[in-house]
C-alpha cells in the first residue's frame, strides 16, 4: 500500500506541474500578444524604443530612466513625460512620478535637440507587399544611432511610406552608398534574413583607392578582425581568420584605381580594413589607417 500511495503521490505532482506549465504558457502567450498588439505608433517616423525595468528600488519611472540613461538629463526626461513621449505597455502616457517595478516595460521616443540635415536623398527603386529596396546615398546612416535619428534611411522611409513595420534586412556603412533591402511583412521577414545568414546573397562594392605595385590583382584577402579599443573602429589581430574579401582592380586612373570588392563575410568595416591593410586605403576614409579629424 505504501508503494501505491507513493506512486499516486508522484502522479499527483506530475499532474500539478503539468497544469502549472500550461498556465505559464498561457500567461506568456497572452503577454506576448499584449506586447505585439500594443506597440506604440510612429511619431514623426520614429518608432518607440523599449526598456525593461531592472531589479532595484525605483521611486518613480523618472528615477529609473535617469539611472538607466545617465547621458540624458533629467530635464530632457521631464520634457518627454510632459509631452507624453513616455508610455507604458498598453500605450498609456506615464507621468514622471508614475510607479514602476522590476519587469515593467517602458516605451519612449528618442529625439535630438539639434540634428544636422544630411543634404543627400534616397530613392526607392522597388517595392511589393514583402520588401522595399532603396538606393542609399553617401553619409546617411541606415538606422537611428548616436547623433542621428531623423536623418537616417529607416526613419525617412517610414515617414515617406507610412509603413511602421519597415525593417532593414541588412545594413551598410554610413559613408557607403548602395542598395539596402527592407522587410515590410514580418511574416516573411526571416525568409529574406536567412538569405544573408546563409550567404546566398552575393554583395559587390566599388571603391576608389591608390594604385599599388605591391599586390597582384585579383586576390583573396583573409584576416582576423576584432573591435578596436576605439569602439568605432575595427582592427586586425593574429589568429584564425574570420573575414574574407575578394578584391579586383577593374580600372586604372592616373594615380588611383577603381576596385571591386566582394565580401564573403560581413564584419564591421571589413572592406575598409582589408584595403587599408593592403596599403590602399579608400579615398576619403576618415577612420583607416588612422582617424582623421573632419573639418
Amino acid at each position: 500500500m505504501q508503494g501505491a500511495d507513493s506512486g499516486k503521490g508522484i502522479l499527483d505532482h506530475i499532474v500539478i506541474l503539468t497544469h502549472i506549465a500550461i498556465l505559464v504558457e498561457i500567461v506568456l502567450s497572452e503577454m506576448n500578444h499584449l506586447i505585439k498588439n500594443n506597440i506604440p505608433p510612429l511619431r514623426d517616423g520614429v518608432g518607440a524604443s523599449r526598456v525593461q525595468v531592472l531589479p532595484g528600488v525605483w521611486p518613480s519611472a523618472l528615477a529609473f530612466l535617469c539611472a538607466q540613461f545617465p547621458a540624458v538629463s533629467e530635464t530632457t526626461w521631464r520634457s518627454r513625460f510632459a509631452r507624453e513621449l513616455v508610455l507604458d505597455i498598453s500605450g498609456n502616457a506615464l507621468a514622471a512620478d508614475s510607479a514602476c517595478t522590476c519587469g515593467d516595460r517602458i516605451y519612449y521616443y528618442r529625439e535630438l535637440e539639434q540634428e544636422l540635415e544630411i543634404p543627400f536623398y534616397e530613392t526607392v527603386i522597388y517595392q511589393d507587399e514583402h520588401i522595399l529596396v532603396a538606393d542609399k546615398p553617401h553619409f546617411l546612416p541606415v538606422i537611428p544611432s548616436g547623433k542621428y535619428v531623423q536623418q537616417t534611411l529607416l526613419v525617412r522611409l517610414k515617414k515617406s511610406t507610412g509603413i511602421a513595420e519597415l525593417s532593414p534586412v541588412h545594413r551598410i556603412d554610413k559613408d557607403t552608398a548602395g542598395l539596402v533591402l527592407f522587410s515590410i511583412n514580418p511574416a516573411t521577414r526571416d525568409a529574406y534574413q536567412s538569405l544573408f545568414r546563409s550567404r546566398t546573397v552575393k554583395k559587390t562594392y566599388h571603391a576608389i583607392a591608390p594604385l599599388s605595385n605591391a599586390q597582384q590583382w585579383p586576390l583573396q584577402y583573409c584576416s582576423r578582425l576584432i573591435e578596436d579599443e576605439q569602439f568605432f573602429r575595427t582592427r586586425e589581430v593574429a589568429g584564425e581568420s574570420n573575414s574574407e574579401t575578394h578584391i579586383s582592380l577593374i580600372e586604372k586612373y592616373s594615380d588611383s584605381g577603381l576596385y571591386q570588392l566582394q565580401p564573403v563575410t560581413g564584419r564591421k568595416h571589413q572592406l575598409r580594413v582589408h584595403l587599408s591593410s593592403l596599403g590602399v586605403s579608400i579615398e576619403g576614409d576618415s577612420l583607416y589607417p588612422v582617424v582623421k579629424k573632419i573639418a
